[in-house]
């Protein structure tokens, strides 16, 4: 068994949500393991990865519309407020969805489903540089 890995650094703008794939598939690719799995890290407690829909914008939009209703900024029940209004709300979207992911590489790809994607999720609303470890493990070529 092989392993592979590297970091990425993903700049956001602010609340959103940021197709990762394209850089995930890259490090896949320089990994040259045929079959195995990708494992995606994000280093952070404000933000997180998900997969998701890549056809119609409006889902992760819908997505992000549910989540803030679900978690709003500055509830009044919040005691963690000194990093501002947004902070323990982001640390709380980060619990609800996933710090890490798994995707099947076969022959060399990851294997996504036709309409799938993978999300960096930023859950606060200043822009940050976010860190993550994309690690694949497998078997190499015959």
């Amino acid at each position: 068994m092989s392993t592979h890995a590297e970091q990425l650094h993903i700049s956001t703008r602010g609340r959103s949500i940021i197709d990762v794939t394209s850089e995930i598939r890259s490090v896949a690719r320089r990994a040259t393991i045929q079959t195995g799995l990708a494992h995606v890290f994000v280093h952070h407690t404000s933000a997180s990865l998900i997969v998701s829909e890549n056809a119609d914008p409006d889902v992760l939009i819908d997505l992000e519309t549910y989540l803030s209703d679900l978690v709003p900024d500055g509830d009044h029940r919040y005691i963690h407020v000194a990093e501002g209004p947004d902070d323990m709300a982001a640390h709380v979207r980060s619990a609800l969805t996933l710090t890490s992911l798994s995707v099947p590489v076969i022959d060399g790809q990851l294997d996504l489903g036709t309409w799938q994607a993978v999300y960096l999720w930023e859950h606060r609303h200043a822009p940050h540089r976010r860190r993550l470890t994309v690690t694949i493990q497998g078997e190499g070529s015959p």
